[in-house]
């Protein structure tokens, strides 16, 4: 049983996750939810923790981004969208079990205070922001480390907030240079 409740956008993300895992999920009903709905999350993430995994979509970025700013103490679950696509259909709901399963697995708490530890040079430098196939290999990235898919400003952003180590990022960009070389 996961120990954390686990924030999704709609039913049927319950549905799916609730049979990857043994967790208590709740719905956001996406935009919709009320200040009530906040306090409830702010008293479940005091005594058991909050894990938000919302759709790898602008959408369900917005809900994160808008939940995290009310709740500082949650952690943070990220499906890559190749991973949640059915049909053209971007959603939770369309990802399997053990994808859903490596998602929550590598859930990653927000930094209350923000470290510097990788900057913008460093993420140019390498390949990540600016150059040919620097979308794909941050989107890797982002898979390999849970943190999930941004643009190069916020991939950097969550290497520095979710506590990305040298070491972890060191092995997850070894690990695609065999792909895509520097």
């Amino acid at each position: 049983m996961i120990k954390e409740v686990i924030v999704v956008e709609g039913k049927d993300d319950i549905t799916v996750v609730k049979a990857a895992l043994d967790a208590e999920v709740i719905a956001t009903g996406g935009f919709g939810y009320k200040k009530e709905f906040i306090k409830t999350l702010k008293n479940i993430a005091e005594k058991r923790g909050v894990i938000i995994l919302t759709d790898p979509d602008y959408a369900g970025e917005q809900i994160r981004r808008d939940l995290s700013k009310h709740i500082k103490n949650c952690k943070h679950a990220f499906l890559p969208q190749g991973k949640a696509l059915k049909k053209g259909d971007i959603g939770v709901e369309n990802a399997n079990k053990e994808d859903i399963i490596e998602a929550i697995l590598k859930a990653r708490p927000s930094n209350i205070e923000r470290k510097e530890e990788f900057t913008k040079e460093e993420i140019t430098a390498l390949g990540l922001a600016g150059g040919p196939k620097s979308r794909e290999k941050r989107e890797k990235l982002g898979e390999i480390l849970g943190i999930g898919y941004a643009n190069s400003k916020q991939f950097l952003n969550r290497l520095n907030n979710f506590g990305v180590t040298r070491e972890e990022f060191g092995k997850a960009l070894e690990r695609i240079e065999e792909d895509y070389g520097r």
